[in-house]
């Protein structure tokens, strides 16, 4: 089984929202190296405790660990933006780990739009699919299923989104017009709601999908810091296959 640790960067609201982009990043490892990955990131912990004096137990939240850092404030801010690219750099170093990233551009959208269920459905979507198509890597069996943990508390929006995915998901034809109603077959449950600060690879996925807001719309600081182009640093385990017309396989809205 895979499982997709899925968090978000940027505000959804489309009318008066202080924000242009919204974006939703999941990571993804199968069920049999969940175990070494973990041990992976509480190792990369412990280095950041010695090298930073960041303890353990506390949360790396990214937006937060730039702007808002409370007691984290202790720690200089270019040595937070130094173990945000040591944390970027390690999971690109881990070979088991595969991300779905979604980024929805808000300028132009009609007011209608709802940023939040369409970025949830093209990541349950792309999730769906590669799980479909055996294409994650180290592949241990065909037919694996796939589990969704979500920052957070539980989303009464989410859940019947998947409840309607799982009777009707009309999917455009990729040639001439229609739709085929392809419903979710390989995502069991609903989605598992986690307290981020709990949570070590939903950290992780809140990492990805804050340097990817940072590519799409820097800070002045992450500007001036060259902390803009970190994202790319992800490269190795990029899902490309999630949007191949994409070169790093970013589904855009």
């Amino acid at each position: 089984m895979y499982l997709m640790y899925v968090d978000e960067s940027g505000d959804p609201g489309i009318t008066n929202s202080p924000t242009r982009y919204f974006t939703l990043s999941g990571l993804v490892i199968n069920e049999t190296r969940w175990q070494s990955a973990m041990g992976r990131v509480a190792d990369f912990r412990q280095r950041m405790r010695s090298a930073f004096g960041l303890q353990v137990r506390e949360e790396i939240h990214s937006a937060r660990f730039i702007t808002s850092p409370g007691p984290l404030v202790r720690i200089p801010r270019h040595d937070r933006l130094a173990i945000l690219r040591h944390f970027a750099d390690e999971l690109a170093r881990m070979s088991e780990l595969s991300v779905i990233n979604v980024v929805v551009d808000k300028q132009d959208k009609p007011t209608t739009y709802d940023v939040f269920e369409h970025a949830w459905r093209a990541l349950v979507q792309r999730f769906e699919n590669t799980l479909i198509h055996n294409n994650f890597p180290n592949a241990m069996t065909k037919g694996e299923c796939g589990m969704v943990f979500a920052d957070g508390q539980p989303s009464a929006k989410l859940i019947a989104m998947y409840t309607r995915m799982r009777d009707y998901n009309p999917v455009p034809n990729q040639t001439g017009g229609g739709y085929r109603n392809i419903v979710m077959r390989k995502i069991i449950e609903d989605p598992c709601f986690r307290d981020s600060a709990h949570s070590l690879l939903i950290q992780a996925a809140d990492l990805v999908a804050f340097l990817l807001y940072q590519q799409e719309q820097p800070n002045q600081y992450m500007r001036k810091s060259g902390g803009a182009g970190y994202f790319s640093r992800l490269t190795p385990i990029l899902c490309r296959r999630a949007s191949p017309r994409d070169p790093q396989g970013i589904v855009r809205l």
